[in-house]
């Protein structure tokens, strides 16, 4: 069965002017993702979530490795729309009930079940379409949703969080095949 890696976004500029989905890469993490794209020098395809940030990582990659990209719908992160930007103070209590009651809003966020659902399916699409190696660039909500289904672990489960920008884990659509690390570790 083909391996292929899901790659959180590294750092952004937070700007709470700008809608989240445009938020870009920052300098550090612009950096970050430019000193490690040959580490994906395997991957046969990058699909990115269609957010300025996945985008601006999966670009970089590709032109490292020379990897074909493509952003797509469905590869976005948990839809927030209902509260737009939070500040940090009340965004982190917002994201800890998402992942505690996963079968309930948290002010108003689509369900973690529901985004699981979405996410597992547009991988699973992806990979369907075309089974070759895939690097998925995407975000550390909806990459730890897709992370504990694979691992058949329930949503929320320590072990299945990314805890940061610029994580990555091993997979194929049997489980993981490497858990959650550093993108300098990869």
């Amino acid at each position: 069965m083909v391996s292929s890696v899901y790659l959180t976004h590294p750092e952004v500029v937070v700007d709470p002017k700008v809608p989240v989905s445009d938020w870009g890469l920052n300098s550090a993490g612009s950096a970050r993702t430019r000193a490690n794209a040959h580490r994906f020098k395997g991957m046969e395809r990058i699909v990115t979530s269609t957010e300025q940030k996945a985008r601006d990582a999966g670009v970089i990659i590709a032109e490292s490795c020379g990897i074909p990209f493509e952003a797509l719908p469905g590869f976005g992160e948990n839809d927030r729309s209902a509260t737009g930007y939070l500040p940090e103070i009340e965004f982190w209590p917002v994201v800890e009930a998402f992942f505690a009651k996963p079968d309930e809003s948290a002010r108003g966020w689509k369900t973690a079940c529901e985004e699981q659902t979405r996410i597992v399916t547009s991988v699973t699409a992806a990979l369907t379409e075309q089974n070759v190696p895939t690097l998925f660039v995407g975000h550390g909500g909806v990459g730890s949703l897709l992370f504990a289904h694979l691992a058949n672990h329930p949503i929320g489960e320590k072990s299945t969080l990314s805890n940061g920008m610029g994580r990555a884990f091993g997979f194929n659509l049997s489980g993981i095949t490497r858990p959650w690390h550093d993108l300098e570790d990869h």
